[in-house]
């Protein structure tokens, strides 16, 4: 048996489709009213000057050609090209409006959906593979845009094709249009029946697609892993597993949504049978020939809306499953934000203070129990204690990256949870182990500190952590284009750009979660230095509050305090020679490290 991995596993919808979903996509159609009813009364022009035909020329053959009026024929002539001709302009003019429509509503979803995600929490990305977010955002907001610009006009210019046809059949013959509408409820039957299989089976499409795009992009990142560990062939043979998953999906589901076309088709074809039948053994001559030719034309026109609705049907419970995909992903709720009357924090001094704060990841463990610390402005205080102890916990809480569920955080006075997240992160200087380089030139990177530097103030963030040192090697120094997170840097020259980025922030709060772990002693100098800068150390800075999170316990030895994470709280604290000469969890973690060097 196959091993199975997360992307086997189906995401489930939270609750049914229920019309409420289609209620809300009409918010977008809304916008875009004019342009959709301009369209929509184009192509109804457009279908009633082409149902003009079927008369015209059912007149020439009962009056025009017995008569032998050639002026007469040449008028419907005319007007049969003129009727074309203007026909095939509002057409056009239809798709003009409607693929502005499409592109529209593509760009609105999109960005609405972007500006949500970007607003949910680390746990919603924490839990989820970035290739089934992704797959959201592009593929899936393309598929419902041409539903709800084309799909609904379409729909509702058949149904009134239908109308006009229906109309013009009963001005020409009643008793055969009876037989034309015959078929109806037969097709009703069908397209009822196989409904709730449809829906089943697209979406059963979605959830393989957004499996087989989740473990692509994966694997793509994850490349040099692969090679490393050759695991190419098990990758193979997962890919081919998930691949063959979305074939088959996709193929139960056309076959499923196929039953409606092949039903429409034969339904069509035995009645324009029946019609001509009826027409000539049962009416004729009450009516007359012209008549019966115009029917049969009426006949075939009727039932090619009819396959298109039966189409549009299937697109639309595809679409179905896209749609709420993407607002089940609107619908995620954002678990931090601002408070109705949150206010502006004011520059910050560095004082912060943890009041009996209790947090946990899910409601069954407590990393965090009854947490209560006091910090000075301008001190560096180390967080130290083994894996999994709350260290990280701690300044997330700090940045409001989470929300206590108990207790209060406060900086400079002021609870963070009654200020704007923006005022609290953009006063925050945040370094992590792994520091994430954008694709884009190096002045950018480092720009995006703070997006009105400039470029002595780019280059001043640089040789204060000395990246300028190996920028000023490269072909286009701070113009040098840099791939998809640093392809082609170092870990040390990343972790340098990235430090230079928090430098140019100038933040109030510094914090530093294991940012010297992974680069070698030369670019620990250089981010020490840069730490001493930020700190106002050697390079003459303003003093500000630091945090650093570091479990190579060498590197703090100089901060003015040291707290031990155990247990969900601080079991010690104090500078490194008191926590020393106390000999407990530091001292044991200290001396430990000592002797594994």
């Amino acid at each position: 048996m196959a091993q199975r991995n997360k992307y086997d596993i189906d995401e489930r919808l939270e609750s049914p489709f229920s019309l409420r979903h289609l209620k809300r996509s009409f918010f977008y159609i809304k916008r875009h009213r004019k342009k959709m009813s301009a369209a929509f009364l184009a192509s109804a022009a457009s279908s009633a000057l082409s149902l003009t035909i079927p008369m015209m020329v059912a007149r020439a053959l009962d009056v025009s050609v017995p008569n032998r009026d050639i002026r007469e024929l040449v008028l419907l002539a005319a007007l049969s090209a003129v009727a074309i001709a203007v026909s095939i302009c509002l057409n056009r003019l239809r798709a003009k409006l409607m693929t502005e429509v499409g592109q529209d509503i593509i760009y609105e979803i999109r960005g609405e959906l972007f500006a949500h995600m970007q607003a949910l929490p680390f746990s919603y990305y924490d839990n989820r593979p970035h290739g089934k977010i992704l797959v959201r955002v592009v593929q899936y907001v393309n598929s419902v845009s041409n539903m709800l610009s084309n799909g609904i006009i379409d729909f509702i210019l058949e149904i009134m094709n239908i109308a006009f046809i229906i109309v013009f059949m009963l001005l020409m013959s009643v008793r055969l249009s009876l037989v034309v509408l015959a078929g109806l409820p037969v097709l009703f039957l069908v397209f009822f029946s196989i409904k709730p299989a449809q829906r089943r089976a697209w979406q059963d499409v979605s959830n393989k697609n957004s499996n087989l795009n989740a473990y692509a992009a994966e694997s793509i990142n994850g490349m040099r892993i692969t090679q490393i560990f050759t695991r190419e062939k098990k990758n193979e043979e997962i890919f081919e597993r998930l691949a063959m998953s979305a074939r088959c999906a996709h193929f139960r589901a056309g076959l499923i949504a196929n039953l409606g076309g092949p039903a429409v088709e034969n339904i069509s074809q035995l009645i324009f049978g029946f019609l001509y039948l009826a027409g000539i053994l049962w009416i004729y001559p009450a009516v007359s020939f012209g008549v019966i030719f115009a029917m049969g034309s009426y006949s075939w026109r009727f039932w090619q809306p009819i396959n298109r609705l039966a189409a549009i049907y299937n697109d639309f419970m595809n679409t179905i499953a896209y749609l709420e995909r993407i607002f089940e992903t609107m619908d995620e709720p954002v678990l931090i934000s601002d408070a109705p009357d949150a206010y502006e924090l004011p520059k910050i001094k560095g004082d912060v203070e943890f009041e009996n704060v209790t947090f946990g990841y899910d409601e069954h463990t407590k990393v965090l129990d009854g947490l209560s610390f006091k910090v000075e402005a301008g001190m560096s205080v180390a967080l130290v204690g083994p894996t999994g102890a709350g260290k990280t916990t701690i300044v997330n809480l700090l940045s409001r990256f989470y929300d206590a569920q108990c207790g209060r955080i406060l900086i400079d006075g002021h609870d963070i949870s009654k200020v704007t997240l923006a005022s609290l992160r953009g006063q925050m200087g945040i370094m992590l182990q792994d520091s994430f380089i954008f694709s884009g030139a190096v002045e950018e990177n480092i720009r995006y500190g703070r997006l009105d530097a400039g470029q002595e103030e780019i280059e001043a963030a640089a040789r204060v952590v000395h990246a300028d040192e190996f920028i000023e090697k490269m072909e286009e120094r701070y113009g040098t284009e840099i791939k998809e997170n640093g392809g082609r840097l170092s870990q040390g020259q990343k972790q340098l750009l990235a430090f230079a980025r928090t430098v140019i922030s100038d933040p109030g709060i510094l914090i530093l979660d294991e940012a010297t772990s992974s680069i070698d002693t030369k670019t620990e100098k250089y981010v020490q230095e840069g730490i001493s800068h930020l700190l106002g150390g050697a390079a003459g800075g303003a003093g500000r509050t630091s945090f650093i999170i570091a479990h190579r316990l060498s590197t703090i030895r100089e901060c003015d305090l040291i707290m031990y994470i155990k247990d969900g709280g601080i079991t010690e604290r104090g500078t490194h020679g008191e926590l020393m000469a106390k000999r407990g969890d530091y001292y044991n973690m200290y001396t430990s490290q000592l002797l594994d060097l």
